[in-house]
């Protein structure tokens, strides 16, 4: 069975308890190719912490959610040495941040002390109490969630060098009609059981790496990276552009991208789709702009005013 019936599976498998979400389970697949992080922002309800539980299943590995409130101390997320009295000895006490898969649930709830806890587990994968490493174990994915409808008053928004971290963000919406429908049809009975099968095994995640790392990007198509990227940072509408380690993750986003397509290669179009989920949350718009336009219409204008090159592969 090749890479892309193993994808087509993970999604039909996937489709069993998330309806309409192909888009999503795209996201973060391309994020499990590269070790990738992905913020989501919905209002409540909308079925993120089920999509994260559902694609460990799939890929065979440990779920964990954290729930972050303004008392939670980065010990609660790392883990802890604490002493024993039976046995006279120093444990060590893993916290919840040692799993494939985890959801910071709410995660601007979160002080920033404890946000902080965060980024050397996302940026260098381990984590460090009382001078002892960890190294964690493969595959490893974040999965932060914020609402943002919430009240202000007693959340803390994440700094910038955080927000840089998540490879994407992602803006989980309301099904449609039919996809709601459906979705309660699926879920109508409550001792239905959904008999999930694992698609990815960790040898697939393996090959489907190496894979995605070898998808060519052009010199054409470098250049054409380069000069969105190089725009957010000189477009009037926008008062902080995208950092380099961003131009990085809009690479990655687009290798993956076309390898989900069947290509080894990538084309202008695999950047284009790419930019909002890799970019909305690295770009920072002037107050002036933020009054009267959003980020989406934003990118779209720096987009459609850099040239797409002829070669549109390789």
């Amino acid at each position: 069975m090749d890479i892309l019936e193993k994808l087509e599976m993970l999604k039909t498998e996937m489709s069993k308890v998330m309806v309409g979400k192909d888009k999503e389970v795209e996201l973060l697949t391309i994020a499990l190719l590269f070790n990738g992080h992905i913020l989501m922002e919905s209002v409540p309800g909308t079925g993120k912490t089920m999509l994260a539980k559902t694609y460990a299943q799939m890929i065979n590995g440990s779920f964990s959610r954290i729930q972050f409130t303004p008392d939670v101390l980065p010990s609660d997320v790392t883990g802890i040495q604490f002493f024993n009295p039976k046995q006279q000895d120093f444990e060590f006490r893993t916290g919840p941040i040692l799993a494939n898969v985890v959801l910071a649930d709410e995660v601007n709830r979160a002080t920033p002390r404890t946000q902080s806890s965060l980024l050397e587990v996302m940026e260098e994968r381990q984590v460090t109490i009382d001078g002892h490493t960890i190294k964690l174990e493969e595959p490893f994915m974040v999965l932060a969630t914020q609402n943002p409808v919430e009240s202000q008053q007693g959340t803390f928004p994440l700094p910038i060098a955080q927000m840089d971290r998540f490879l994407f963000k992602l803006a989980m919406s309301y099904p449609t009609f039919a996809e709601e429908k459906n979705m309660l049809r699926i879920h109508r009975l409550e001792e239905q059981k959904h008999n999930l099968v694992t698609i990815l095994s960790q040898t697939d995640i393996f090959h489907l790496k190496e894979a995605a790392l070898k998808v060519v990007l052009s010199d054409e198509m470098e250049t054409y990276l380069l000069e969105i990227v190089r725009k957010t940072r000189e477009h009037e509408d926008i008062e902080l552009g995208v950092s380099p380690r961003g131009a990085l993750a809009l690479m990655r986003a687009s290798q993956g991208k076309a390898l989900l397509e069947g290509r080894n290669f990538v084309v202008p179009n695999d950047i284009k789709e790419m930019m909002v989920p890799v970019i909305s949350h690295r770009i920072f718009l002037s107050t002036e702009a933020s009054l009267t336009k959003t980020v989406e219409k934003v990118i779209e204008n720096v987009v459609s005013s850099v040239s797409v090159p002829v070669e549109a592969g390789v």
